[in-house]
This record gives C-alpha cells, sequence and structure tokens, in this order.
C-alpha cells in the first residue's frame, strides 16, 4: 500500500469469511438494523500521518479506553485523570509509525473517522526476524470507535494493516495484547494469529501472537 492508496472494504465482505467486526467490541449484533448498515456501507482505510490531530485524537480515546478497563478490572475505578495524561506521553508512539519503517492507518466509516491500525518494523532487535528469517513487523493501536463497532472495522483495519506491513516489507506479523481484552485477541486467533512465546517485556502484555503474512 503505497502513502496516497485508500483501500474501500465492503464489510458484507468479511462476514463471509467468518470475521464479523468490532461489536462489544468485536462481534457482529443481532440488531437487524446494524446487520443492514454492514451489507449496504464500507469502510475506507487509509494511510495517515501519526502526528495529525484526527490520529492523536483517536489515539487519546483509544488509551483512555484501554486504560479505564484496566483500571475498572484492578480498582474498580477510572483512569485518575493525572496518571492517564503521563501515560499518553509515555506510551505515546507516534514517530514509530511513520515510514519508511512504519505507518499508521485510518479507518473512516461512511466517511468520519471512525479507527486506526499501525504497524512497525521491528529492526535491531531480536524479534526483527520471523522463525524463517524473514523480517517481522509489529501490529499497534487496532481500534475502533464504540459507535462503528460492529460493522466489520476491525477485520478490514486488521487486513490493511497487515498489506502495509508487506509494503514494508515484513513477512511475519508479531502482536501483544491482553487477556482482558477478549475481544481483540479472538479476532487475532479468527483471522490465523497464533500464540506464541513472549516476544517482547511490554508491561501489560499477557498474550502474543504471530502470523506469517
Amino acid at each position: 500500500m503505497s502513502p496516497r492508496q485508500c483501500l474501500a472494504i465492503e464489510p458484507e465482505k468479511w462476514q463471509e469469511v467468518g470475521a464479523p467486526g468490532l461489536g462489544n467490541p468485536l462481534a457482529a449484533p443481532d440488531c437487524g438494523n446494524l446487520r443492514m448498515a454492514v451489507m449496504t456501507s464500507a469502510w475506507t482505510v487509509c494511510p495517515e500521518p501519526s502526528a495529525s490531530s484526527v490520529a492523536r485524537a483517536l489515539w487519546r480515546t483509544y488509551y483512555t479506553e484501554v486504560s479505564d478497563r484496566w483500571f475498572q478490572a484492578h480498582e474498580e475505578r477510572d483512569t485518575p485523570a493525572d496518571e492517564l495524561e503521563r501515560e499518553l506521553v509515555v506510551a505515546n508512539d507516534h514517530a514509530t509509525l511513520t515510514p519508511p519503517s512504519g505507518m499508521l492507518l485510518l479507518g473512516r466509516y461512511e466517511g468520519k473517522p471512525a479507527g486506526t491500525a499501525g504497524v512497525r518494523l521491528l529492526n535491531g532487535c531480536c524479534t526483527a526476524q520471523g522463525e524463517s528469517g524473514r523480517a517481522a513487523a509489529e501490529l499497534k493501536r487496532l481500534f475502533v470507535l464504540k459507535e462503528a463497532r460492529g460493522t466489520g472495522g476491525g477485520p478490514a483495519l486488521l487486513a490493511a494493516a497487515e498489506d502495509a506491513a508487506r509494503t514494508l516489507g515484513a513477512r511475519t506479523m508479531l502482536l501483544d495484547t491482553r487477556s482482558d481484552l477478549a475481544e481483540a485477541w479472538s479476532l487475532y486467533e479468527r483471522s490465523g494469529y497464533e500464540r506464541t512465546a513472549p516476544h517482547n517485556h511490554e508491561t501489560y502484555a499477557e498474550r502474543w501472537y504471530r502470523k506469517c503474512l
């Protein structure tokens, strides 16, 4: 995928291969109206500068949600405001999602920004090569806004991220996630990702996956 290339993705195609979109947040709902929306609308996925205002706004929404879910599970409260601001700075990985070693993808649903996915090459570290000796990339920031979930956005963004990784020269995709984010790792497993031993030491990582591209 070139920096100017976009993918218009008809969500019903993802249903055909058994990969429903981000419901709650990944499973397709039973609501008839939403199912009709899935069949009659499309997602558009394009490269986006990682420092753009749209990308930063979605990054804040994404990080706030996953952080709040962790705090709610462990401390029965949302993330303290001051801690959230500190973590947003510490976890900022905008610079790594820039060509030629990375890319951020922006998904639009019905023309409105509604999700992201990022990839970055793992050059210079022990995981830069897959088992077959081919370069590896890492999946980052796969996220769909709540109001757009259940419309095929998750599989669409994941497929676009894999295409972007291939364009960057990767032949293996690695990722990590938390155990409580079942909707995320269930999507990965449905999409052909296999669990592996840890390939990094991320603080909150609990499940690691790999897929040959």
